[in-house]
């Protein structure tokens, strides 16, 4: 494993999300760890490149051709040369895979899915079933990819909402984003809603816009309490934390939105990063006893439970 990739990995992750950078300091499996920081600073790169680097369609769809090849390959075990320093990154990340490999693979390529969906879609309408699939594509992404590092290889249970509180999530960062991505050329509201003029994106003080939101928002909500059901049957309790942090860092954002009477903003204000972390210092705690409590009632080993 190549320890330039491990710098790197670190430096981009600390400078672009402190929070990914603690949480996966403090609740990845320690010899993922490197690992995780790869993942996440792979993608911000890629991303980056996206929305930042690359001139035109034409150019970004190149690129992004390059990144799905380069995994494709890596998956089968290749071992291609003349890599950018972020694309190492990739590679060092797929050859040190482990248990629950399929996590990694569904991770990675579920991720890519989505990013190379926005290349080609800038400045166009997309229709609700395109829109279902990226808010469900990102989270099975995001949920495969934490219990992937969080608790390799334990045996993460199957259900019909697996997947919800990270597609929560991700209908929650639409709506925070929806007026900046418009700006940028991203519609993130269906065809079918703009041709039935349902929604006015100049003005989202109109009844219809705020009802759109509101379905939104219940949705979202629907979902977290779906997901938040799901983690908390979870043996292992560094998974349940991170998923009820993550679901946090959504919900306060609804509840903006509610008492806003569902009038999206411009730019939504971040909270202070020690109230940030005093909170989810807390919600662990609380967590941790319920955990504690639930594998005394079911008489569970706690060297199991909370692995």
């Amino acid at each position: 494993m190549s320890k330039a990739s491990a710098k790197l990995a670190r430096a981009i992750c600390r400078t672009s999300s402190l929070q990914s950078y603690v949480t996966a300091r403090v609740m990845v499996d320690p010899v993922l760890e490197e690992d995780c920081y790869r993942a996440y600073s792979y993608f911000r790169w890629v991303d980056d490149v996206v929305d930042d680097a690359c001139r035109g369609e034409p150019e970004r769809v190149r690129f992004m051709r390059r990144q799905s090849s380069l995994v494709g390959r890596l998956l089968r075990g290749e071992h291609p040369g003349d890599l950018a320093p972020e694309e190492a990154l990739l590679a060092d990340l797929v050859r040190n895979q482990r248990g629950s490999p399929e996590l990694l693979r569904s991770y990675v390529e579920n991720f890519l899915a989505i990013i190379a969906f926005d290349t080609v879609r800038k400045g166009r309408p997309v229709s609700r079933r395109e829109l279902d699939w990226y808010a469900a594509t990102l989270g099975r992404a995001v949920t495969d990819g934490i219990q992937y590092f969080v608790g390799n290889g334990h045996a993460y249970p199957d259900s019909p909402v697996r997947y919800r509180a990270a597609t929560a999530a991700h209908i929650t960062h639409m709506l925070r984003d929806l007026r900046e991505d418009l700006r940028a050329g991203y519609i993130n509201v269906p065809g079918e809603v703009l041709q039935q003029g349902q929604v006015d994106l100049a003005d989202w003080s109109a009844s219809g816009s705020q009802d759109w939101v509101r379905d939104r928002v219940r949705l979202a909500r629907q979902y977290f309490q779906e997901g938040k059901a799901y983690l908390d049957g979870l043996e292992v309790l560094r998974c349940k934390i991170v998923g009820y942090w993550y679901c946090a860092r959504f919900e306060a954002l609804l509840t903006r939105i509610e008492q806003d009477g569902y009038v999206l903003r411009e730019v939504y204000p971040k909270a202070p990063k020690v109230l940030t972390w005093l909170r989810y210092a807390g919600m662990a705690v609380w967590l941790v006893g319920r955990h504690v409590v639930g594998a005394v009632v079911r008489n569970d080993p706690l060297s199991v439970s909370s692995e």
